[in-house]
């Protein structure tokens, strides 16, 4: 079972690789995700390549790389000559992606309440689990982005834990498509304390090997996540963006935003 920090910090965090080994379009394309994950760029922005180029003093060619990189992980569309939008809020690509998480979840706890063959290391990494979940309100972070981290961590170690590779690798894909709505939930929702204590239950029936009613909890989750990603709006879109004292990024030009 991979060894999982479920509680570091942002400056804890290996660095994605060292500055000097990082390609013109590596840099590109990790400064560009982390805009659209922190919401500096919101789904509906658009950009160009030769503003993006010039923004990062590179020429077109590593830009372009790095967008289709981009739309290669789902979080940017390209369109002709040289323009791009970051990946609108679409209800039926949302709603498909939350089907697949469900079914690679449910997949998972299913397998970890195998009472004859539990994977090795699961009881220890339960142990490790109700120490960031199972606390008091006291305890309890009320930060929403360090809350995302610890959210997305906790249900990647339940997925790597089963031991299924392709899974684990597949669910990363889909965490990185859904993650901006899943910050607007726990950032400027008020998800919070049912996260903690729905992850408690969870983690509980695990723990009992109770397959039936840890895939009955997971989906209840999963579903309560999902219905509350179906009733974003842009403007409340944009209320996250003024919430964060952040200005829209000089490279997305202002355009009319449509509705949803």
């Amino acid at each position: 079972m991979p060894d999982i920090k479920l509680n570091m910090t942002p400056d804890e965090r290996p660095a994605i690789a060292s500055h000097a080994t990082l390609t013109r379009a590596d840099r590109v394309y990790y400064a560009l995700r982390e805009d659209i994950f922190d919401m500096h760029l919101l789904p509906g922005d658009r950009l160009t390549e030769g503003a993006i180029a010039e923004r990062f003093s590179v020429s077109r060619t590593p830009a372009r790389e790095a967008l289709q990189r981009l739309q290669s992980d789902g979080l940017m569309q390209g369109y002709v000559r040289g323009g791009w939008e970051v990946v609108p809020i679409d209800n039926k690509r949302f709603d498909d992606l939350y089907e697949m998480r469900q079914m690679i979840e449910t997949f998972a706890v299913r397998k970890l309440c195998d009472n004859e063959a539990p994977p090795p290391g699961l009881h220890p990494l339960l142990d490790t689990l109700d120490g960031v979940w199972k606390v008091g309100h006291a305890r309890r972070i009320t930060d929403g982005r360090k809350l995302v981290e610890l959210d997305e961590a906790f249900h990647h170690a339940l997925i790597a834990a089963a031991g299924n590779e392709e899974l684990t690798s597949t669910m990363q894909r889909v965490t990185d498509r859904i993650r901006v709505v899943r910050r607007l939930d726990l950032v400027h929702g008020d998800g919070i304390a049912e996260t903690y204590d729905e992850h408690a239950a969870i983690l509980d029936a695990i723990r009992r090997g109770d397959g039936a009613q840890s895939v009955e909890l997971v989906s209840r989750h999963i579903g309560g996540s999902q219905a509350s990603v179906r009733g974003l709006t842009i403007q409340r879109l944009l209320t996250a963006r003024t919430a964060t004292g952040r200005e829209a990024t000089a490279h997305a030009p202002a355009r009319p935003r449509r509705t949803i």
